[in-house]
């Protein structure tokens, strides 16, 4: 292989269409643009889902809810879950390690959902209060 051989790969490269070039090109007259409307002319366009002056869909269907973008900062973990991780001391970076929550998580709170035998302490880990009378009856606690 020498430096004046070397080829783009086939179907990397094409021509630019050349529009308006006369009838054998196949673009020529109307250029690819069908007839007369606002989009066969020069500068006539408009913005996304503007619907000729129609109301557009996305005003005309009712706006519900709100989805708050600090959510995905939040984490839950069940009593099954903190079971199964066995350890004796759990904070938000042994979640974070054994894969329990992402690690984009900042708050982290226990939730009562499944039994829990082992003594737990939970550090900078908020739980509910089902879970947090659950953690205590095993002999953990919540700090």
């Amino acid at each position: 292989m020498e430096l004046n051989s070397i080829k783009p790969a086939d179907g990397a490269k094409h021509y630019k269409r050349r529009v308006g070039r006369g009838i054998g090109s196949g673009l020529g007259k109307t250029a690819g643009r069908g007839h007369k409307g606002q989009k066969s002319r020069a500068g006539g366009f408009h913005k996304v889902g503007f619907e000729g002056g129609q109301m557009p869909l996305q005003r005309r269907l009712p706006k519900r809810g709100f989805k708050s973008q600090s959510l995905k900062y939040n984490a839950e973990v069940t009593l099954t879950a903190l079971e199964a991780l066995g350890l004796a001391e759990v904070d938000l970076l042994a979640l974070k390690q054994a894969g329990l929550v992402g690690q984009i998580a900042k708050v982290v709170k226990i939730i009562k959902t499944g039994e829990l035998t082992k003594a737990v302490k939970l550090t900078g880990i908020g739980a509910t209060a089902g879970a947090k009378a659950a953690i205590e009856a095993a002999g953990g606690s919540v700090a």
